[in-house]
């Protein structure tokens, strides 16, 4: 395998991370708790909800050894969502 392939190979592994990450933060802060993270960072939800789903996703390419399995992604949802409550409401942080 060559460099190229490697890289668009981690690249499809992490690319759903990335897109559960942004719509998941854009949807907890723009539709349904506007009022309540007013003052948390997109930056920081966004960074949460996305090293959560790369370590959800990462587990399950350990666990069942191969990509792509639902569970992996129904964890990476799950994953995505805890550390979105945690940056958001636990741990907040002012810009």
């Amino acid at each position: 395998m060559s460099a190229i392939d490697a890289f668009w190979h981690v690249l499809g592994l992490f690319l759903p991370v990335l897109g559960t990450g942004l719509i998941a933060a854009a949807a907890a802060k723009g539709l349904f708790w506007r009022a309540d993270l007013r003052r948390v960072r997109w930056r920081r939800l966004i960074g949460w909800a996305c090293a959560a789903g790369s370590l959800a996703l990462l587990g399950g390419l350990l666990l069942f050894g191969r990509d792509g399995r639902m569970a992996s992604y129904g964890a990476m949802v799950a994953a995505s969502a805890l550390a979105l409550w945690w940056a958001g409401f636990v741990r907040p942080r002012s810009e």
